[in-house]
């Protein structure tokens, strides 16, 4: 049978298994036992008990990161004229926007 390494036997000796931990001090907990040297994620799993078979039961959805997902985003935009800046700038990312003049251009 393997033995576990000094930092799991650590970890589980704070927890304890009998415990039913609220949302907010389980994700405090789990910051207190990180022990990787990289960034760690969290699964959650949530039973919401619909039935997925029932249009009016479906739930979809999105969330915005508070930072980001940390990339940056580059769109190349094929316009002319004012319709190039607008087009670049008209939404919250970076963009980069190239205009068929300047390609025409290089192209000659």
């Amino acid at each position: 049978m393997a033995k576990h390494g000094k930092n799991y036997r650590n970890a589980e000796a704070k927890i304890e298994a009998s415990t039913l931990y609220t949302p907010k001090a389980a994700l405090e907990l789990v910051k207190e036992l990180a022990s990787a040297k990289f960034d760690e994620t969290i699964d959650c799993s949530i039973r919401l008990g619909v039935d997925t078979r029932k249009a009016d039961q479906n739930i979809r959805g999105s969330i915005s990161l508070p930072h980001g997902t940390g990339k940056t985003v580059r769109v190349a935009v094929f316009a002319e004229g004012a319709k190039a800046a607008h087009r670049a700038w008209s939404k919250r990312r970076v963009m980069v926007a190239i205009a068929a003049a300047v390609i025409a251009a290089s192209v000659v």
